[in-house]
């Protein structure tokens, strides 16, 4: 099969639907059939050291990649799973190459794909694509958290990466909510409205 008939299959995944602050970001990954990569799999089930050895080898070796992030301003107005979905479909249509399918991490299916698409639960999994998006996403985000925490010190953000830990609802109750806080996400709201979370 020569590569003007080969069917360009996007994987897409997300990372950062839980925390309480920074963007989630959705990457969508076309890999190159000629050119494997070992080691893939969901980033969850990855040590950071393996998913930071595999993320250039994945802008490497791919066809396409596009990662995008969806911002607190954004989740805000859309809510999560509508952020997400957006990021998707925009991440899809942001590709170098245009996909015949996405594979969609998950049991949902973003409304404005630009291609048909499947959702296939547990996909980051089961599918390299979207064990290979899994990975750009998951390491973008934790990037941009370990950022942050230069921007706004004292939230621990380079430690929980935005997640609900003790530590993060510590630092909440103590500061207060930054800038990179989701206000629709019900601990930051409690804060905002009474002032106390506990």
């Amino acid at each position: 099969m020569n590569r003007k008939t080969l069917r360009h299959i996007a994987g897409v995944d997300e990372a950062g639907r839980g925390p309480l602050a920074g963007p989630v970001v959705v990457a969508a990954v076309i890999l190159d059939p000629k050119r494997p990569i070992d080691g893939l799999n969901d980033s969850k089930k990855l040590t950071e050291a393996k998913r930071e050895s595999l993320y250039p080898q994945i802008v490497a070796n791919a066809l396409a990649h596009c990662i995008v992030a969806m911002s607190v301003t954004e989740i805000d107005q859309l809510n999560i799973f509508q952020a997400t979905m957006a990021g998707m479909s925009r991440a899809v249509a942001g590709l170098s190459l245009v996909a015949h399918e996405a594979w969609i991490d998950g049991n949902a299916l973003p409304k404005n794909l630009p291609c048909p698409g499947r959702a296939i639960v547990g996909g980051d999994a089961l599918e390299p694509a979207i064990s290979a998006a899994s990975i750009l996403a998951k390491v973008t985000r934790d990037r941009l958290m370990v950022a942050m925490e230069t921007q706004y010190p004292g939230y621990g953000f380079a430690a929980h990466k935005g997640y609900p830990t003790p530590a993060h609802f510590e630092a909440l109750q103590r500061l207060g909510p930054c800038a990179e806080h989701r206000r629709s996400f019900a601990p930051v709201k409690i804060m905002l409205d009474q002032g106390v979370l506990f």
